[in-house]
């Protein structure tokens, strides 16, 4: 059962294709986006979430034509990622057919979208999501690094860069020398991926990385740290193993 995205600006073809999408037997969940900007975003929290996780998707029902970043920019983007969805181009252009077959379109559909002509590019992507699935990993894609989006735009943060993480609800908001960045991960979920390269929960709402960690400070029974400039409180429950842990850093 394909997981699928369909992206259009125009609302009754976006919602012509995903009644399509949801009638065919072979699509377990169909949602829609406006823009390819919103779908960026969409297809970021699914690469978050993993080949296997809740919000994962498997193909992207794309247009081209769109305002401001178009369907070829976005799936130019998506090369870029280490295991994107597949891509099926939706477009009234006939034009552009082989600039998507460069980008690894597994289909081109024109509109107007016929059921038969759909359930084709559908059949070809459940072929190769198949044929593919042995092979996708169940860890994250790159470990060294992480996506996070700035200004429509998804670039890559080394890990090893990030001093401390901070909790913010369902999301969490990386730190590095050179800024923040929100991302749609609990930092439970970030505590678990992280621990074996040297992340420590001092506090509910924070996660440090030890190497970043300047300086312990204890004053009138409070226990703090220093990561760069920033003075981060220690929760009693993390103190003592914090301090083991500093204790025997090389």
């Amino acid at each position: 059962m394909l997981r699928a995205l369909a992206v259009d600006d125009e609302r009754p073809s976006l919602e012509e294709l995903l009644y399509l999408l949801n009638a065919d037997p072979r699509i377990g969940s169909a949602e829609g986006a406006g823009d390819a900007t919103e779908a960026l975003r969409r297809i970021n929290r699914a690469l978050e979430s993993g080949p296997g996780g809740p919000e994962a998707i498997d193909v992207v029902f794309l247009d081209i034509h769109m305002p401001g970043l178009d369907g070829l920019d976005l799936a130019r983007l998506l090369t870029g990622f280490a295991n994107p969805p597949l891509v099926v181009f939706v477009t009234a252009h006939e034009d552009f057919a082989v600039q998507a077959f460069d980008l690894k379109a597994v289909d081109y559909v024109l509109k107007p979208v016929r059921k038969e002509r759909l359930a084709e590019a559908v059949r070809r992507a459940a072929e190769l999501r198949e044929t593919a699935a042995p092979r996708i990993p169940v860890s994250e894609p790159d470990p060294d690094h992480i996506p996070v989006e700035l200004g429509g735009v998804t670039r890559f943060v080394s890990v090893d860069d990030i001093t401390h993480v901070v909790a913010q609800g369902d999301y969490a908001r990386l730190h590095t020398d050179k800024g923040s960045h929100l991302i749609r991960i609990p930092l439970s979920t970030l505590e678990e991926r992280w621990r074996s390269r040297g992340f420590v929960r001092i506090h509910r709402r924070h996660l440090v990385a030890l190497r970043h960690i300047g300086e312990l400070r204890l004053d009138a029974g409070t226990v703090s740290v220093m990561v760069g400039t920033e003075e981060l409180q220690v929760s009693r429950r993390h103190a003592r193993e914090l301090r083991d842990l500093l204790m025997r850093r090389p």
